[in-house]
Protein backbone atom coordinates (compact mmCIF):
# COMPACT_ATOMS: atom_id res chain seq x y z
CA UNK A 1 0.00 0.00 0.00
CA UNK A 2 1.81 3.54 -0.96
CA UNK A 3 0.84 6.19 1.08
CA UNK A 4 0.80 10.50 0.91
CA UNK A 5 1.27 12.39 4.34
CA UNK A 6 0.67 15.88 4.05
CA UNK A 7 -0.39 19.05 5.73
CA UNK A 8 -3.84 20.33 5.35
CA UNK A 9 -3.20 22.97 2.95
CA UNK A 10 -5.68 25.85 1.41
CA UNK A 11 -6.61 25.10 -1.85
CA UNK A 12 -3.52 23.75 -2.83
CA UNK A 13 -1.62 23.72 -6.70
CA UNK A 14 -2.06 20.75 -9.08
CA UNK A 15 1.30 18.78 -8.10
CA UNK A 16 -0.30 17.87 -4.81
CA UNK A 17 -3.15 16.74 -6.53
CA UNK A 18 -1.23 14.61 -8.84
CA UNK A 19 1.27 13.23 -5.80
CA UNK A 20 -2.06 11.92 -4.20
CA UNK A 21 -3.30 10.18 -7.71
CA UNK A 22 0.10 7.88 -6.77
CA UNK A 23 -0.79 6.78 -3.64
CA UNK A 24 -3.94 4.75 -1.97
CA UNK A 25 -3.77 6.41 1.23
CA UNK A 26 -3.26 10.09 2.01
CA UNK A 27 -2.63 11.01 6.06
CA UNK A 28 -3.88 14.10 6.67
CA UNK A 29 -1.70 16.05 9.40
CA UNK A 30 -4.37 17.49 11.47
CA UNK A 31 -2.18 16.46 14.60
CA UNK A 32 0.86 17.87 13.35
CA UNK A 33 2.09 21.35 14.14
CA UNK A 34 0.47 24.36 11.58
CA UNK A 35 2.68 25.32 8.85
CA UNK A 36 2.07 29.18 7.83
CA UNK A 37 3.38 28.56 3.87
CA UNK A 38 -0.03 27.27 2.46
CA UNK A 39 -1.84 25.92 5.32
CA UNK A 40 -3.80 29.45 5.36
CA UNK A 41 -3.11 30.60 1.73
CA UNK A 42 -2.11 29.97 -2.02
CA UNK A 43 -1.93 32.23 -5.38
CA UNK A 44 -4.68 33.07 -8.12
CA UNK A 45 -4.24 35.06 -11.11
CA UNK A 46 -5.81 38.45 -11.21
CA UNK A 47 -5.75 41.01 -13.82
CA UNK A 48 -2.39 42.76 -13.40
CA UNK A 49 -0.69 39.24 -11.97
CA UNK A 50 -1.00 37.06 -9.49
CA UNK A 51 -2.12 37.29 -5.72
CA UNK A 52 -2.11 35.90 -2.34
CA UNK A 53 -5.59 34.84 -0.63
CA UNK A 54 -5.32 34.13 2.89
CA UNK A 55 -7.36 33.28 5.54
CA UNK A 56 -6.59 34.84 8.87
CA UNK A 57 -6.18 33.01 11.79
CA UNK A 58 -5.98 33.56 15.33
CA UNK A 59 -1.95 34.70 16.37
CA UNK A 60 -1.82 32.69 19.44
CA UNK A 61 -2.91 29.55 17.81
CA UNK A 62 0.63 29.57 15.15
CA UNK A 63 2.15 26.88 17.40
CA UNK A 64 -0.98 24.81 17.47
CA UNK A 65 -1.50 21.38 15.96
CA UNK A 66 -3.61 22.41 12.84
CA UNK A 67 -7.04 20.66 13.64
CA UNK A 68 -6.78 23.31 16.71
CA UNK A 69 -5.81 26.47 14.75
CA UNK A 70 -8.77 28.47 14.51
CA UNK A 71 -9.73 31.23 11.29
CA UNK A 72 -9.92 35.06 12.68
CA UNK A 73 -13.41 35.52 11.65
CA UNK A 74 -13.19 39.13 12.78
CA UNK A 75 -11.99 39.71 9.22
CA UNK A 76 -14.00 39.79 6.76
CA UNK A 77 -11.90 37.00 4.38
CA UNK A 78 -14.89 35.24 3.02
CA UNK A 79 -16.21 37.93 1.02
CA UNK A 80 -12.81 39.28 -0.06
CA UNK A 81 -11.41 35.63 -1.19
CA UNK A 82 -15.06 34.94 -3.23
CA UNK A 83 -15.17 38.84 -4.57
CA UNK A 84 -11.52 38.90 -5.88
CA UNK A 85 -12.19 34.89 -7.13
CA UNK A 86 -14.83 36.22 -9.16
CA UNK A 87 -13.53 38.99 -10.52
CA UNK A 88 -10.74 36.70 -11.53
CA UNK A 89 -12.56 34.01 -13.09
CA UNK A 90 -16.29 35.16 -14.13
CA UNK A 91 -15.49 34.47 -17.43
CA UNK A 92 -13.47 31.79 -17.37
CA UNK A 93 -14.75 28.68 -19.47
CA UNK A 94 -15.95 26.80 -16.42
CA UNK A 95 -16.47 29.51 -13.80
CA UNK A 96 -20.19 28.44 -13.73
CA UNK A 97 -19.42 24.81 -13.16
CA UNK A 98 -18.07 25.58 -9.65
CA UNK A 99 -19.56 28.25 -9.03
CA UNK A 100 -22.41 27.38 -6.61
CA UNK A 101 -20.06 25.47 -4.46
CA UNK A 102 -17.60 28.02 -3.87
CA UNK A 103 -20.69 30.39 -3.33
CA UNK A 104 -21.90 27.77 -0.39
CA UNK A 105 -18.09 27.60 0.86
CA UNK A 106 -17.68 31.16 1.32
CA UNK A 107 -21.21 31.82 2.62
CA UNK A 108 -20.75 29.05 5.49
CA UNK A 109 -19.50 29.92 8.74
CA UNK A 110 -16.02 28.17 9.84
CA UNK A 111 -14.34 28.12 13.12
CA UNK A 112 -11.32 26.41 12.71
CA UNK A 113 -8.89 26.47 9.56
CA UNK A 114 -8.39 22.36 9.21
CA UNK A 115 -12.28 21.88 9.19
CA UNK A 116 -12.33 24.58 6.07
CA UNK A 117 -8.95 22.66 3.98
CA UNK A 118 -10.53 19.03 5.04
CA UNK A 119 -13.67 19.72 3.35
CA UNK A 120 -12.44 21.74 0.27
CA UNK A 121 -9.76 18.92 -0.13
CA UNK A 122 -11.94 16.54 -0.57
CA UNK A 123 -14.20 18.25 -2.77
CA UNK A 124 -10.91 19.01 -5.01
CA UNK A 125 -10.11 15.34 -4.94
CA UNK A 126 -13.72 14.10 -6.17
CA UNK A 127 -13.71 16.66 -8.83
CA UNK A 128 -10.37 15.03 -9.94
CA UNK A 129 -11.55 11.78 -10.04
CA UNK A 130 -8.38 10.55 -7.37
CA UNK A 131 -9.62 7.24 -5.72
CA UNK A 132 -7.49 7.72 -2.33
CA UNK A 133 -8.37 6.85 1.42
CA UNK A 134 -8.26 9.97 3.13
CA UNK A 135 -7.22 9.14 7.40
CA UNK A 136 -6.61 12.04 9.43
CA UNK A 137 -3.46 11.78 11.70
CA UNK A 138 -5.05 12.59 14.87
CA UNK A 139 -6.83 8.95 14.64
CA UNK A 140 -3.56 6.90 14.93
CA UNK A 141 -2.13 7.71 17.68
CA UNK A 142 1.52 8.27 16.18
CA UNK A 143 4.29 10.25 17.54
CA UNK A 144 8.02 10.99 16.65
CA UNK A 145 9.09 14.10 14.53
CA UNK A 146 10.51 13.94 10.88
CA UNK A 147 11.61 11.19 8.75
CA UNK A 148 10.51 9.00 12.65
CA UNK A 149 6.88 10.39 12.08
CA UNK A 150 6.11 9.67 8.78
CA UNK A 151 7.72 6.08 9.16
CA UNK A 152 5.12 5.42 12.07
CA UNK A 153 2.37 6.92 10.71
CA UNK A 154 3.14 4.17 7.59
CA UNK A 155 3.83 1.67 9.90
CA UNK A 156 0.43 2.22 12.02
CA UNK A 157 -1.68 1.51 8.92
CA UNK A 158 0.47 -1.36 7.69
CA UNK A 159 1.65 0.80 4.47
CA UNK A 160 4.63 -0.86 2.83
CA UNK A 161 5.36 2.67 0.92
CA UNK A 162 5.27 6.41 1.47
CA UNK A 163 5.10 8.24 -1.81
CA UNK A 164 7.22 11.95 -1.31
CA UNK A 165 7.46 15.02 -2.56
CA UNK A 166 10.78 15.48 -5.23
CA UNK A 167 11.67 18.30 -2.26
CA UNK A 168 11.31 15.01 0.11
CA UNK A 169 15.04 14.48 -0.94
CA UNK A 170 16.33 17.75 1.45
CA UNK A 171 15.05 16.02 4.45
CA UNK A 172 14.14 12.69 4.57
CA UNK A 173 16.41 10.25 6.20
CA UNK A 174 16.55 7.55 3.74
CA UNK A 175 18.77 5.41 5.45
CA UNK A 176 15.61 4.91 8.27
CA UNK A 177 13.08 3.84 5.67
CA UNK A 178 15.27 1.20 4.48
CA UNK A 179 15.91 0.01 7.91
CA UNK A 180 12.05 0.21 8.77
CA UNK A 181 11.49 -2.06 5.36
CA UNK A 182 9.71 0.79 4.02
CA UNK A 183 9.97 2.24 0.24
CA UNK A 184 10.27 5.46 -0.49
CA UNK A 185 9.26 6.68 -3.60
CA UNK A 186 9.39 9.92 -4.83
CA UNK A 187 7.21 12.05 -7.27
CA UNK A 188 7.76 12.82 -10.68
CA UNK A 189 6.36 16.08 -11.49
CA UNK A 190 6.59 18.27 -14.42
CA UNK A 191 3.61 21.07 -14.44
CA UNK A 192 2.04 20.88 -17.18
CA UNK A 193 0.87 24.30 -19.50
CA UNK A 194 -2.58 25.03 -19.97
CA UNK A 195 -4.55 28.04 -21.25
CA UNK A 196 -4.92 30.83 -18.60
CA UNK A 197 -7.67 33.49 -18.38
CA UNK A 198 -5.66 36.94 -17.77
CA UNK A 199 -2.41 35.69 -18.77
CA UNK A 200 -0.48 35.88 -21.85
CA UNK A 201 2.51 33.84 -20.57
CA UNK A 202 1.56 30.61 -18.34
CA UNK A 203 1.75 30.98 -14.34
CA UNK A 204 2.44 27.76 -12.92
CA UNK A 205 1.89 26.62 -9.29
CA UNK A 206 -1.71 28.50 -8.36
CA UNK A 207 -3.77 27.31 -6.35
CA UNK A 208 -5.76 24.51 -8.21
CA UNK A 209 -8.74 27.27 -8.47
CA UNK A 210 -7.52 28.26 -11.20
CA UNK A 211 -6.65 24.89 -13.34
CA UNK A 212 -10.29 24.42 -12.26
CA UNK A 213 -11.75 26.91 -13.65
CA UNK A 214 -9.63 27.22 -16.76
CA UNK A 215 -9.92 23.32 -17.50
CA UNK A 216 -13.19 21.83 -15.62
CA UNK A 217 -12.95 18.05 -16.04
CA UNK A 218 -10.06 18.42 -18.00
CA UNK A 219 -8.01 18.54 -15.35
CA UNK A 220 -8.00 15.10 -14.33
CA UNK A 221 -6.65 13.82 -17.98
CA UNK A 222 -3.66 15.73 -17.09
CA UNK A 223 -3.26 14.32 -14.24
CA UNK A 224 -3.28 10.84 -16.44
CA UNK A 225 -0.79 12.21 -18.48
CA UNK A 226 1.77 13.27 -15.62
CA UNK A 227 1.34 9.36 -14.36
CA UNK A 228 2.69 8.52 -17.61
CA UNK A 229 5.83 10.57 -17.46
Amino acid sequence: MKTVIHQPNYFPYFGFFHKLSLADTFVIMDNTQYDKKFTNRNKIIVPNGTIWITVPINKEHKFLPNRMVKINNQLNWKENHWQKIERSYKNSKFFNYYKNYFESIYNKEWDFLFELNYETLKKTIEWLGIKIEIIKESELNVSGTSSERLINICKSIDSDTYVSGIGGKNYVNEDLFKKNNIKLEYQKFLHPEYKQHFSKSFVPNLSIIDMLFNLGPDSTKLILNQNNI
